[in-house]
């Protein structure tokens, strides 16, 4: 089955979870569909760029189009004129048979289209997209009116799933399966005693100025204890400015963005993994962090919070420890009571077979695969709703 996987941008390194579908989905027979080509196609795709500007004669009928798809379907992202045409093209030139949308932003820009040709769509949630993109009214019409278009929906979380039906946007064929890691890459080695690393972007809904914090409480009399942050964003600065105030700027090193395989190697020494994470102001929440997948696989005992999908992966008390959001002195009791576990390489070889149970990512690519198949094979397409062109 050829499938046509649709992202925001290709290539992004980081996004391990969409480049294994582009790379390995049904034996790798792909082709990519993005919003911004970022100059690097690994796998050697073939692909199509949905933002390439609109022509000359579509610029006069934009207007028209924006209004229409934004009462007809509650978006504007829909492609017209040139561009829906050059796309259909690229899809039937490319004998595609299914749209894997990676994000359901993507397939409110895809579903009309992918209904229009006969081409069934399905679409992950993942975290944002299923959050902060719900805050308003208008893109939970639009949510609600993509649904019946979908031949199935996957989420990474049960949560986000949850999250979108507080608000009606629920579909019949929906199916929680994790991003997964790939547990043979990702594995427990030696750990250094005492070692802590976080493993993200340094944004609100990571809180990593309450993981710092947490941990210098939790490290007062742990003359050994070391944390390794990696990752960069608008709050590392401050937060670095934070572990000076606190005087623990010897015990904090931070890396800054790291390619994956040297996450990977710090992850398979790591003893604790910690990660605040919380909801944003704005709404915005996790999925199921792939990094905690990872650490997890690797061994690391986990302190982190009752936050999105989080409680689904971390059983509390027996594969790692949780918190509520916000709560830093129980974060730092949380890390206190880590460090002291009667058999910290017990409570390590259960959160590893908990990964391996639950987040291999070879397994998950089957089920997702079987899904599809099982979905199309068992059910007819979602109906072209009717309009005045095609009544």
């Amino acid at each position: 089955m050829r499938a046509a996987i649709a992202t925001g941008e290709y290539h992004l390194g980081g996004e391990t979870f969409i480049n294994r579908h582009i790379e390995h989905l049904f034996g790798g027979n792909t082709v990519v569909v993005c919003g911004r080509f970022r100059g690097d196609n690994p796998y050697g795709k073939p692909y199509f760029v949905r933002r390439d500007g609109v022509s000359g004669r579509d610029i006069v009928v934009a207007p028209w189009w924006i209004v229409r798809n934004r009462i007809e379907h509650g978006t504007s992202r829909l492609p017209f004129g040139a561009a829906k045409e050059t796309l259909i093209n690229f899809l039937r030139d490319e004998r595609v048979e299914v749209i894997l949308a990676e994000f359901g932003t993507q397939a409110l820009a895809l579903a009309p289209l992918a209904n229009a040709i006969g081409i069934p769509i399905f679409t992950y949630f993942r975290g944002t997209d299923a959050s902060k993109a719900i805050r308003t009214e208008r893109m939970r019409t639009a949510y609600r009116k993509m649904m019946p278009r979908l031949a199935g929906v996957f989420s990474v979380s049960r949560f986000l799933l949850d999250n979108l039906g507080k608000h009606g946007i629920s579909h019949p064929n929906s199916k929680v399966i994790p991003s997964g890691v790939d547990i043979r890459r990702f594995a427990p080695q030696a750990k250094v005693p005492l070692s802590f690393l976080a493993v993200g972007r340094f944004v609100e809904k990571k809180a990593p100025m309450t993981t710092l914090r947490a941990f210098a409480q939790a490290a007062q009399n742990l003359p050994e204890a070391r944390l390794d942050f990696i990752g960069d964003g608008p709050l590392m600065d401050p937060t670095r400015s934070l572990a000076e105030e606190l005087g623990i700027i010897g015990k904090v090193r931070f890396h800054g963005a790291q390619p994956h395989n040297t996450v990977r190697d710090r992850l398979m020494s790591t003893q604790f993994f910690v990660q605040h994470s919380v909801t944003a102001r704005d709404g915005n929440t996790e999925g199921l962090p792939t990094a905690i997948q990872e650490a997890m696989a690797c061994g690391c005992i986990t302190i982190s919070t009752r936050h999105a999908g989080i409680p689904e992966a971390i059983d509390d008390n027996d594969t790692g420890f949780l918190v509520d959001e916000h709560d830093e002195t129980g974060f730092a009791e949380a890390i206190s009571r880590a460090v002291t576990v009667p058999d910290p390489q017990a409570m390590s070889l259960r959160a590893r077979r908990a990964a391996e149970q639950r987040f291999d990512n070879h397994v998950l690519l089957k089920i997702l695969e079987q899904s599809i198949q099982d979905t199309l094979a068992g059910r007819s397409l979602p109906q072209r709703p009717q309009t005045p062109e095609t009544a």
